[in-house]
């Protein structure tokens, strides 16, 4: 009996050895399996690849902050988007930033009111002077006294002086046009970068977007000339006696977008309707 203990105590390690390692490969993979349906779960709960949030609000004739063709300046007002002080009356119409924009700019609105006061006065002066005659010129008979002569010569006198005050009006009628003109320009560089909504009696005339915004293309400030007919060339895109490039609006009657240029890029963009009167 002794002689077979050793073998007998040797069986009974190599069976503790194989339950051990039995019990290892089990425990391994079991935790392979947890690890496994852990993994599992968590696939089943990860939200999706694709982007759930909106990308930026593109400009287009479809809306803008809530603004399109149509929307009354109450109605403008009321989306919140707009600052609620007018920055600008020139022309009779009232023009807003967006929200977070520039203050109005007190000295220039003044200068603008004074630029058109004047530009309506000496227009008016000038049209009612160009519906009179002009002052018939002296004339001396043959056998005049020279009674005669000098009454015709204070005529013709008093003839080129009117002329002249009519030619000096005339011109200071044209200059008070060139005057308006700059301050329009003038109103519209200001704005050029944060944008401005103008809005006409019947409704918003203008949109001008602000430096960040793209259109549905990728077109907005900084694009080039060559990404401009590249989005638009095929659609109507035309260069204006003005600088710009116009585009028409589809489906809009009167609407255009105009591209500001500053050498070969983009430097501003709007919608506008130029057909529409201010007042």
């Amino acid at each position: 009996m002794g002689k077979n203990r050793a073998p007998v105590r040797a069986v009974g390690v190599g069976i503790s050895v194989v339950l051990l390692v039995a019990g290892a490969a089990a425990c391994t993979s079991d935790d392979k399996k947890g690890a496994a349906g852990a993994g599992a779960a968590a696939t089943a709960g990860a939200p999706s690849a694709a982007p759930t949030t909106k990308g930026p609000e593109a400009f287009s004739a479809a809306g803008y902050r809530g603004l399109k063709p149509g929307t009354t300046k109450d109605a403008g007002l009321a989306t919140g988007a707009l600052e609620t002080a007018p920055v600008s009356l020139l022309d009779g119409c009232t023009d807003f930033v967006y929200k977070g924009g520039p203050a109005p700019d007190q000295a220039r609105m003044t200068a603008e009111a004074a630029t058109e006061a004047r530009y309506k006065d000496l227009n008016a002066k000038a049209d009612a002077a160009s519906g009179k005659a002009p002052a018939p010129a002296g004339t001396v008979p043959p056998n005049a006294s020279a009674k005669d002569a000098a009454a015709a010569a204070a005529g013709s006198a008093a003839a080129a002086k009117d002329s002249a005050a009519t030619a000096k009006l005339m011109a200071d009628a044209t200059q008070s046009i060139v005057d308006l003109m700059v301050a329009r320009e003038t109103k519209e560089k200001a704005y050029l970068a944060t944008g401005r909504v103008s809005f006409a009696a019947a409704g918003l005339r203008e949109l001008v977007a602000p430096a960040e915004a793209r259109t549905a293309e990728g077109i907005g400030a900084g694009a080039t000339l060559e990404a401009l007919q590249q989005a638009y060339g095929a659609k109507g895109l035309q260069a204006a006696k003005s600088g710009k490039y116009v585009l028409p609006v589809e489906g809009q009657q009167g609407w255009q977008y105009e591209f500001t240029m500053d050498g070969g890029n983009v430097a501003g963009m709007a919608l506008v309707n130029r057909e529409l009167k201010c007042v």
